[in-house]
């Protein structure tokens, strides 16, 4: 007699996850891709081996997206998914066909090993906790080593643990919420690409020599990067629209890692944001004045009382008894105008950064890089993500439009602070 299965594991959304299915479009979904590179072609067997693995340790995020009468919830999947060919280009639409099947995807290309996640499964931590461990288990698997659970991989082994499946908004909500009014930014344009192709730029720049810089300016590797990015808006607006009284804010989506501020070891999503802007209405503004500006903001904002406040105003929503039995069309209808209205139009673009991305020792020999991308917004054609990893930072732009306008100025930052910067790009060229 056969043994009896294990019944499938099954998590209903957590709070920031609720937005994503409602706010997906048909030539849109919130998908976002974070990669190793190899110092080895990768063997597809041995990783679909240790996919097999690894699944079953992340209930949570190997799972599939399912709908409810209310709510949207996650269903761990059956077993693995195949392995999948590189697209042409990174993070292509993922249907809701594809996500109901499985909501990520692992791609297999020559040394590289990517995996992209719909965003109601996870956030970059959580993410990036999965592929090392599924790397790890590839390593180990390949080479015959062994390979300690630290730096963020995972035992898989190990039984998942009841909280790394918690929704971790509910508990941290403040007493009092905050208002989600704001003024609109600054919106970039262009020519989109009619395929859906996306551009990917990628700003290569040295670790210590970028550091230096940050803290010749009194501020952090992140804040740092967001004041270059928001001098390169600043210039680009500027040179399409020279007239400054009809010239907008700039202003920067700046994820935040909540585990920070409330300990925690989920793996689902748990980040809020801060919007540091500068108003070039009112005068020209130094680099300096920019990274002050980031500074303070960031400083104000990412405390527990302000970020207890915002989760409070999702929370509270969520938790509405009226609000609650409203069938899920509607809630989609209702959620999908509220992010249009008060969500991407509150900033020019995202810039998340990873931060310094570790792994147990004996792993460096085998991984020659580490990559974070974005997908680009719903109704605006960029996005940028960030981390660092052994000497290097990977800055990665994603768009959907053909110019590289922003990539240009961003570029000309860098370069006029006297940094080495190498670029590659996926450009396709046509005739």
């Amino acid at each position: 007699m056969s043994a009896k299965k294990r019944p499938l594991r099954w998590v209903r959304l957590d709070n920031a996850a609720k937005i994503y299915p409602a706010a997906r479009r048909r030539n849109w979904s919130n998908v976002f891709r974070q990669s190793v590179t190899l110092y080895e072609e990768v063997d597809v067997d041995v990783l679909k081996s240790a996919l097999d693995v690894t699944v079953k340790r992340f209930p949570s995020i190997a799972a599939r997206l399912r709908k409810g009468v209310f709510w949207y919830y996650l269903q761990q999947v059956e077993k693995a998914p195949k392995i999948k060919n590189e697209y042409s280009f990174p993070l292509s639409f993922m249907s809701r066909e594809e996500t109901r099947k499985c909501a990520f995807r692992v791609i297999a290309y020559r040394e590289r090993i990517a995996v992209e996640f719909f965003h109601s499964l996870t956030d970059g931590t959580g993410a990036m906790v999965f592929l090392k461990s599924l790397t790890a288990e590839y390593l180990e698997q390949k080479h015959g080593i062994t390979i300690p659970a630290e730096f963020g991989v995972l035992d898989r082994k190990q039984k998942p643990q009841a909280e790394e499946l918690e929704d971790c908004f509910p508990k941290n909500k403040g007493s009092v919420p905050l208002s989600r009014k704001d003024t609109d930014a600054w919106r970039l344009s262009g020519e989109v690409q009619t395929d859906g192709f996306l551009n990917l730029t990628c700003f290569q720049i040295p670790v210590k020599d970028t550091l230096d810089l940050a803290h010749k300016y009194n501020c952090t590797l992140t804040v740092f990067l967001s004041a270059v990015m928001m001098q390169a808006l600043l210039n680009l607006q500027k040179e399409k629209n020279p007239n400054v009284k009809k010239q907008k804010r700039i202003k920067v989506l700046i994820p935040v890692n909540l585990r920070t501020l409330f300990p925690s070891n989920t793996l689902r999503n748990f980040a809020m944001y801060t919007v540091p802007e500068v108003d070039p209405r009112l005068g020209e503004y130094t680099f300096e004045e920019i990274c002050k500006v980031i500074y303070h903001k960031m400083g104000a904002e990412i405390t527990q009382k302000h970020m207890s406040g915002m989760i409070a105003t999702n929370v509270n929503d969520e938790e509405n008894p009226f609000v609650r039995v409203i069938p899920l069309p509607i809630k989609n209808m209702v959620m999908k105008a509220i992010f249009d209205s008060v969500g991407e139009r509150k900033s020019c673009l995202t810039l998340s950064n990873l931060g310094h991305v570790k792994l147990p020792e004996i792993m460096y020999k085998y991984v020659k890089r580490m990559d974070f991308i974005l997908g680009v917004q719903a109704a605006a054609p960029y996005n940028c993500g960030v981390l660092s990893y052994k000497d290097t930072v990977y800055i990665n732009f994603i768009r959907n439009i053909r110019d590289a306008e922003l990539e240009r100025h961003f570029y000309a930052v860098l370069h006029e602070m006297g940094l080495e910067v190498t670029v590659e790009s996926n450009k396709r060229w046509e005739v």
